[in-house]
């Protein structure tokens, strides 16, 4: 069995590099550094990256790729079913575990990049939601005084939920609980990515 990860520091993958770290499977995991286009103009695409559109995270798998982080994730969690911080099938809170990673991606990027570029619509809200329903979506998980999304304990839906926060800081709204769950969230986050490009 062969499961290779295309990384780049300070991009999205790293969220796939915290899980890694979290599920504690780095060394059952080959990981390769590859460039990617920044928006600042540097970098660019790299011949390595197996990627069509030259981004990352992507996960080569035997063979076949596997892409986008809530893909990723599902599948890391069905490869290693025994590794911490997953809600593999059978898990009686798979379904919320899976639910969280769907709403990230139909939902939660979507919402922050378009009010982290100012924009807004009410065909957007319709169809995806705003700020405000994500926002209260969150306090209402965490404010039962939980300390992550899910009754079990930390998994890497609350790495992939939290990301978009992480990169863009001002966005986390005004909510004690939802801005203490971002900060327990990043510690871990910032530390075990920093572990898995360490051993890249």
């Amino acid at each position: 069995m062969s499961t290779i990860f295309y990384h780049s520091p300070a991009s999205r993958s790293e969220t796939v590099a915290a899980a890694i770290a979290e599920m504690d499977v780095g060394n059952r995991i080959e990981t390769r550094i590859v460039t990617i286009p920044r928006q600042d103009g540097s970098g660019g695409r790299d011949p390595d990256n197996p990627h069509p559109e030259g981004k990352v995270p992507v996960l080569v798998h035997d063979g076949r790729m596997i892409w986008e982080r809530p893909a990723i994730l599902t599948f890391l969690s069905e490869l290693f079913p025994e590794a911490p911080a997953v809600c593999p099938p059978g898990h009686p809170e798979r379904g919320p575990f899976l639910s969280w990673l769907a709403y990230y991606g139909d939902v939660v990027e979507p919402v922050v990049i378009c009010q982290a570029a100012g924009i807004s619509h009410d065909w957007l809200y319709a169809a995806i939601r705003g700020p405000e329903e994500v926002f209260q979506r969150l306090a209402g998980t965490l404010e039962d005084g939980r300390p992550y999304l899910l009754e079990c304990g930390f998994t890497t839906a609350d790495l992939l939920m939290a990301s978009p926060f992480l990169y863009f800081p001002d966005l986390v709204p005004d909510m004690p609980a939802v801005r203490d769950w971002v900060a327990r969230v990043g510690a871990r986050d910032q530390r075990n990515a920093a572990e898995v490009g360490a051993s890249a």
